[in-house]
């Protein structure tokens, strides 16, 4: 599971079945500390977060999917969790 904020959306008028109904965003991973990195996922939204919001997202095809309470869909990434704040303790 990694940090993230949601920074777009996605709209896909097709879609495959599996995923019909479900809302698609553009995730920008991140370090605890707030730093990003890589790129920005596709990831779909299992917890109604919107752009801006930090969340937890989950990176493993099946587990994404298992998420959705669709198995076997085809999905990478999902968001499973919306964070209110991270307390990251330096020693």
């Amino acid at each position: 599971m990694q940090i993230g904020t949601v920074v777009g959306t996605v709209v896909a008028t097709q879609k495959h079945h599996k995923i019909e109904g479900a809302k698609l965003l553009l995730v920008q991973v991140e370090e605890p500390d707030g730093s990003l990195c890589g790129t920005p996922l596709l990831a779909i939204d299992s917890v109604g977060a919107g752009v801006g919001e930090r969340v937890l997202v989950v990176i493993e095809g099946r587990a994404a999917g298992d998420a959705l309470g669709r198995k076997a869909a085809p999905v990478d990434a999902a968001i499973l969790g919306i964070i209110d704040y991270v307390d990251v303790q330096e020693r």
